[in-house]
């Protein structure tokens, strides 16, 4: 029970004696709305992959399906090389994923930690590529790829997405926190450079390389416009091209479409419940407010 506190007509008090003010209250209501609207076309493929043709076609739509059934998933299965696609994309996020932490966390240390003339230009010119959108330097990466080529293969599509600048931002300001005397006395003991980076400031390190683990693996997972550039064979599409490619065709099976869909962003759901508070408290660490 709660009762009207004399002091404020905008407050309340509960049996805890705790002030509840009314732009509070105003304030959970509008974001559980707005979670409820975001929620709404996940719901609806989710309950959408357990119906058939004809009830996705009929008008008006129905909510709930009438028979609960898991046809769809394993048709799609066997209909489509859902496998490969599956397959493709592990290899594909966990292999971007590896060379994305390797690379910015040596990139990193060294803005963070090294002393070097243009350190703070090359810094700045490495923000600055975050405002240029891949489609302007589409044309060249292809080139690059292709020069190599590696196009039409996994590592055309791991390699190119490998350094990242918002991944060498974030663990260049986390670095920034570590205490320099902790390096200078791995210096003076003998630790080589390698062996200090390594055996002391990775370990410092993991929660700013976990938020980095954890973006990378949903940017890769549910990257489009590259994979569909680079990949020209259905032995070399990832889930979400499959998904486009299918979409494209005459006839479409929206009851598969959905089934495979559903099985697609479960992973990374999944990721995130787990894993959200290590992405909160990543980034608060680095400084972003």
């Amino acid at each position: 029970m709660s009762a009207r506190s004399p002091e404020s007509p905008t407050t309340w008090t509960t049996t805890s004696s705790r002030p509840v003010r009314v732009s509070d209250a105003l304030r959970v209501v509008i974001l559980v709305t707005l979670a409820l609207v975001a929620l709404v076309p996940i719901v609806w493929t989710v309950l959408g992959s357990f119906k058939s043709p004809t009830e996705l076609a009929a008008r008006p739509p129905t909510f709930l399906p009438e028979s609960w059934a898991l046809t769809n998933y394993t048709a799609a299965l066997t209909r489509f090389d859902f496998v490969t696609y599956l397959r493709n994309s592990v290899l594909v996020t966990i292999g971007a994923t590896v060379l994305t932490l390797v690379i910015n966390s040596m990139a990193g240390y060294a803005l963070a930690k090294y002393n070097f003339r243009g350190k703070n230009a090359l810094f700045l010119l490495t923000l600055a590529t975050i405002m240029i959108p891949l489609q302007v330097i589409l044309i060249p990466v292809y080139q690059v790829v292709a020069s190599l080529g590696m196009v039409n293969t996994l590592w055309g599509l791991i390699i190119p997405a490998a350094a990242t600048p918002t991944g060498v931002f974030l663990l260049r300001q986390y670095m920034l926190t570590i205490p320099d005397e902790l390096i200078e006395a791995a210096r003076v003991d003998g630790s080589g450079e390698f062996r200090t980076f390594v055996g002391i400031v990775l370990p410092l390190a993991k929660p700013a390389l976990a938020v980095v683990a954890i973006f990378s693996i949903m940017w890769r997972w549910n990257d489009f416009l590259w994979p569909l550039v680079v990949a020209q064979s259905e032995s070399v599409y990832t889930l979400p091209v499959a998904l486009a490619r299918f979409n494209a065709e005459e006839t479409v099976p929206f009851n598969l479409i959905l089934a495979m869909s559903v099985v697609s962003i479960v992973p990374v759901v999944i990721l995130f419940l787990f894993f959200q508070r290590q992405i909160a408290t990543g980034i608060a660490n680095t400084g972003i407010k």
